[in-house]
């Protein structure tokens, strides 16, 4: 059986590519690093918790002797590295935090990681994902290649940034075998309430405002997290070694037209009033360093792993707002903390 160390897989995106692997691969052990700060909730993976090929370990990237002795005792051949703080605003607020975890943490695996894997056998590879924010910003036209520079402008932008030179800097230094992909901004199920779209459902859902910043036209590319997994399904097991991959949804909303739609969904599955959600939406001060458009152009993941999005954004859209329905009591655990207790219960006894 082939171990596999998964970081961050607690998380929003982390919990579905844990999903994607451990369901879709039998012969691979799964084994799921999580710190489990806020983000981290495995109320996300209780379906998968007591599968034979997949086992949990709470643990912090940045701390040395922990991480190596967890590659000397498992023998990973194989790294998907999602752990990160990701959240942008939480990055202004506290950058030395995201430096730690997103630069520090990233060359602590990668160390671990030549020192401890056979990287010469076939298959063994420290995957990396990262974001499309360490492109910097770009004006009304014009898309993120994998051959952009970079230039990030925010604490969170630059240490991802920065952890993606270490990651191609060991590989031309050490021969060590990687893929990067940067994705776009992600939505879907078990995404944390702090995002834009699950902070617009939660907040209609209670009538609370829906703050938008500046004048709501910053402009994103969005792609759905299941589609996300599947596409780092295929890189892990198609993409070139030393290459990178943009993922992307292959459509583009400005914030304040993203909002609207979702109110109008949210409006018709309440069963409230046209219009009515829209009178939450609330102008606040913008945020500093905010990059006016994203744009991914993921043309090569398409030609060269025949990979697209399975869903528009209006279907995904709609899947999510279902869920976030259906799924009230995980909504209220989150927004309450008390769903920081379930490792406590599940793995403490």
């Amino acid at each position: 059986m082939k171990n596999i160390l998964i970081t961050g897989g607690a998380g929003f995106i982390g919990s579905h590519v844990v999903r994607q692997f451990v369901n879709k691969y039998p012969e691979y052990h799964i084994f799921n690093l999580d710190a489990l700060t806020y983000a981290g909730n495995l109320e996300n993976l209780k379906d998968i918790e007591e599968k034979e090929n997949y086992t949990f370990i709470k643990g912090d990237i940045t701390d040395e002797a922990f991480i190596n002795e967890l590659f000397k005792q498992h023998k990973f051949e194989s790294v998907i590295h999602l752990a990160a703080e990701s959240h942008v605003d939480r990055s202004i607020n506290d950058p030395l935090a995201f430096a730690k975890t997103n630069i520090l943490g990233t060359m602590i695996l990668l160390n671990a990681f030549k020192n401890e894997v056979d990287y010469t056998k076939e298959g063994a590879l420290f995957y990396h994902i990262s974001t499309d924010e360490v492109y910097g910003t770009l004006g009304e036209t014009g898309l993120f290649t994998e051959t952009t520079s970079y230039d990030p402008n925010s604490p969170y932008s630059a240490s991802k940034a920065s952890s993606d030179h270490f990651v191609r800097a060991y590989g031309e230094t050490y021969n060590l075998p990687y893929v990067i992909t940067n994705c776009s901004n992600n939505y879907g199920e078990f995404q944390f309430p702090e995002k834009l779209i699950p902070l617009c459902i939660n907040n209609i859902i209670n009538n609370k405002p829906l703050p938008i910043y500046g004048d709501g036209k910053y402009t994103r590319d969005w792609l759905y997290v299941v589609d996300h997994a599947i596409a780092i399904d295929l890189v892990f097991h198609k993409g070139q070694k030393g290459g990178t991959y943009n993922i992307g949804g292959f459509n583009e909303y400005q914030n304040i037209d993203l909002v609207k739609l979702l109110c109008k969904q949210m409006d018709q599955k309440l069963g409230r009033t046209e219009g009515s959600s829209e009178q939450l939406i609330t102008f606040v001060k913008d945020r500093p360093g905010h990059d006016l458009r994203y744009a991914i152009d993921a043309t090569k993941i398409n030609k060269e792993l025949e990979w697209s999005p399975s869903v528009t954004f209006e279907e995904g859209l709609s899947k999510t707002i279902d869920w976030y329905l259906s799924n009230q009591v995980w909504l209220d655990n989150i927004t309450q903390g008390t769903y920081q207790k379930y490792y406590g219960q599940q793995y403490s006894k």
